[in-house]
């Protein structure tokens, strides 16, 4: 992102990706209706949108009184960005000023991100109040509705905003669509998204161990098998890896149950693929040779996250992901399967063997299933280490196990056989 001040996007406020505890939101649009409403913030929260990005911004609505709606100021504080896209008009609204100082409020006491975009207008009219800015402020200070203390209030929220990082748009002389591609493909990368692995047991080894057969710092594509029997827990491992990484690449997507779902024929999981790819785009596709020229016209320059789940046939893999030079520099394409051979014959680059749990991690899964917690209590842990045998370090057994265990009473007599 362009930089309007010494501080750049790496910097303190900027770098750190942790979401707010509670976000519901990944970015909040703070704008002047009249301004940009229809325009630039319009095709801006599209592009957020189309990227799979939530992003809030008001209604005309929520607008009518001269107070601040508690609905804004909960969407502020349960985002993780605010970008404040200043435009001529924004300090002549009241509203529009109150918001800023709630997102400075936001940005001090509960660690939101705020990014501001120059639109048409000179930072240093923002920084210093001068230019329209003034001009706004002059007008406020003949305002008797309005005490000194909320002026001053909002001139020290935009001296501070724009100081920040952030777009500065030229009129006449900037692409807009080029600076809300980097907009959108910046917040991506810095976005944090939630994983919850607390109950994926051996999940974080695993996860590293296919990142480094990723190479996601190269620029070659590259196809990984994630092979193992039933029940091993590859998918759950695809998935994990999918959310981790998914931010890096220009579009992504995830195909469950590829060996079931292609029954209703392969050109339906080609429209689906290239729908997620493509931002939402539908595709006509008449027949899988059609959707193979489509795919391949479509994707040869884009940089891509392709999954597909539990594939079990070479035509699959043949039809929605025949080549490397089906897709952009940097793809990656992970495939799950039960089936090795059809790895090595599809050519894969790297193929990533999903072993059984070893005892530990069995334990925890098997205790975590059945107890709610790590660990079995002393008078359950012969048990828990015969049902940790008996499922031989298998995920899906062992959670099997545990559930069904898990609001009986202490009653046992005999072992598992």
């Amino acid at each position: 992102m362009a930089s309007t001040s010494s501080e750049t996007p790496s910097s303190s406020l900027l770098s750190s990706s942790s979401s707010i505890p509670g976000s519901d939101y990944d970015v909040f649009l703070s704008f002047r209706g009249e301004d940009t409403r229809l325009s630039f913030t319009d095709h801006l929260y599209e592009a957020f949108i189309l990227r799979g990005i939530e992003a809030f911004r008001d209604s005309e609505k929520l607008q009518l009184g001269q107070v601040i709606a508690s609905e804004l100021i909960q969407a502020i504080e349960k985002s993780q960005y605010a970008i404040v896209i200043f435009s001529e008009k924004y300090a002549d609204s009241r509203w529009c000023l109150d918001e800023l100082a709630e997102i400075v409020e936001c940005k001090k006491n509960k660690g939101l991100k705020v990014v501001p975009i120059f639109y048409h207008v000179n930072p240093s009219d923002v920084r210093n109040q001068t230019g329209p800015f003034g001009k706004a402020f002059a007008d406020h200070n003949k305002d008797d509705r309005i005490d000194g203390e909320k002026i001053q209030k909002w001139k020290k929220a935009l001296t501070e905003v724009g100081n920040l990082s952030g777009e500065h748009i030229i009129l006449h002389q900037s692409s807009e669509a080029k600076v809300i591609q980097n907009i959108v493909q910046w917040i991506s990368n810095k976005l944090s998204y939630k994983i919850e692995t607390n109950e994926l047991v051996g999940i974080s080894s695993r996860t590293k161990d296919l990142k480094s057969r990723l190479a996601l710092e190269s620029k070659d594509v590259r196809f990984i098998g994630i092979w193992g029997m039933g029940g091993m827990g590859k998918t759950t491992l695809a998935k994990v890896v999918h959310k981790t990484f998914s931010n890096q690449f220009e579009a992504d997507s995830f195909i469950h149950d590829v060996r079931r779902k292609s029954e209703n024929g392969l050109h339906v999981l080609q429209k689906r693929l290239l729908k997620e790819l493509l931002c939402g785009i539908d595709m006509d596709i008449q027949d899988v040779d059609e959707g193979v020229f489509i795919i391949k016209k479509r994707l040869h320059c884009k940089k891509i996250l392709l999954v597909l789940d539990d594939v079990d046939d070479l035509k699959q893999l043949e039809k929605l992901a025949g080549g490397h030079n089906w897709f952009g520099p940097g793809s990656r394409i992970i495939i799950t399967t039960r089936n090795k051979s059809l790895l090595e014959t599809h050519d894969v680059n790297e193929i990533y063997e999903v072993k059984e749990l070893h005892n530990g991690e069995a334990l925890q899964l098997f205790s975590l299933k059945a107890f709610g917690k790590g660990h079995p209590d002393v008078d359950y842990m012969e048990l828990s280490q015969d049902f940790v045998r008996y499922s031989r370090g298998l995920p899906l057994a062992l959670e099997l196990l545990g559930l069904s265990l898990k609001k009986k009473k202490k009653k046992f007599s005999g072992k598992v056989c």
